[in-house]
């Protein structure tokens, strides 16, 4: 038997309002008030899979959610001791270019203007995927993804404002690597999934053979919702500690605007949702095409949805009219 969201879900699917949603889990504590999946076109990384009967076990592109993913591995590594905190200099992460690290105008770059998008580089991402100039699509097919990045020209001092740059991503995911010993997918199958149970997931890599942090995880629903049910219960599955209460705190004190709407801190976006009971504070996983991660720990709720408009210009309807009149209306 369907639940009442399930329902409205389904209600918004066939009236074409939900348009593209291929899956979507809705989780308060332990309390599934959602779970469903709903066929469409999809895409693997950009490789289109067409039309796709998608199922509770099936695996979907993330896109940039992986990035806030990322940031709970660097939060683990940080607990452990294995990467530099925040405040450390970036460009000591990076030997390897001694010349960049010479530039006066780089030397201020710490991690924290990694996490938060803050490195002042000229980045531009807003372009189409398709486009080789778009910024992520160059690095991917850089000789070097890292100096690609590094040595980009400096628009303006570093913490000025934010630019979205997936090349910071890519820095994190080096970062972790180096720190840790192991490929992004081995640490997180170690520290993060393999303690949440989560089994089903694949992380793509570049021609260059290194993991994409920015956009390359693929995972299912119900896997990735439960990533968010650890970080509304303070980092906690089953009462055991799997990612540091402090490094989410964190995430929640600090706020970068972004000029659209959501803050940002450390590669997750803030934002407030109206609901009948009074707003709601949500950090978010957002990504290319409509996936989200949504976690609201006040109210202990956890949402994710799947969409397939990738590319679109109105990618965000779905998730958002989702989120806004199907979930958050729905509360007590």
């Amino acid at each position: 038997m369907s639940t009442p969201l399930e329902d409205r879900i389904a209600l918004g699917v066939r009236a074409r309002l939900l348009e593209g949603l291929h899956a979507v889990v809705v989780l308060r504590g332990d309390e599934t008030l959602a779970e469903a999946c709903f066929p469409g076109e999809d895409q693997d990384w950009g490789r289109p899979l067409g039309r796709v009967d998608f199922t509770p076990d099936t695996l979907h592109d993330l896109r940039s959610v992986t990035k806030s993913v990322v940031s709970l591995l660097y939060g683990i590594a940080l607990d452990r001791g294995l990467v530099p905190p925040p405040g450390a200099a970036l460009l000591h992460c990076f030997p390897a270019y001694p010349d960049l690290a010479r530039d006066p105008a780089r030397a201020g770059w710490t991690l924290a203007h990694a996490l938060d998008m803050t490195l002042g580089t000229e980045w531009p991402e807003s372009l189409d995927y398709t486009d080789p100039d778009n910024a992520e699509i160059a690095m991917e097919r850089a000789e070097d993804r890292y100096r690609f990045v590094l040595d980009r020209p400096l628009a303006e001092p570093p913490g000025t404002r934010w630019t979205y740059c997936g090349g910071a991503s890519a820095l994190l995911g080096r970062i972790i690597e180096d720190g840790t010993g192991q490929r992004l997918d081995a640490f997180a199958r170690d520290a993060l999934f393999g303690p949440l149970g989560i089994d089903a997931f694949h992380w793509h890599a570049g021609d260059d053979g290194a993991l994409s942090a920015a956009s390359g995880l693929r995972m299912t629903a119900r896997g990735l919702a439960r990533i968010g049910q650890a970080m509304a219960a303070g980092g906690r599955w089953n009462g055991a500690p799997v990612i540091p209460e402090a490094w989410l705190a964190r995430l929640r004190a600090s706020r970068i605007e972004t000029g659209f709407g959501p803050g940002y801190s450390g590669q997750w976006y803030l934002t407030e949702q109206p609901a009948p009971s009074g707003p709601v504070q949500v950090m978010a996983g957002m990504g290319n095409g409509g996936q989200r991660l949504w976690v609201a720990p006040e109210t202990g709720l956890v949402a994710v949805a799947f969409c397939g408009a990738y590319d679109r210009p109105d990618m965000w309807l779905t998730p958002t009219l989702l989120l806004q009149r199907s979930i958050l209306a729905g509360l007590g």
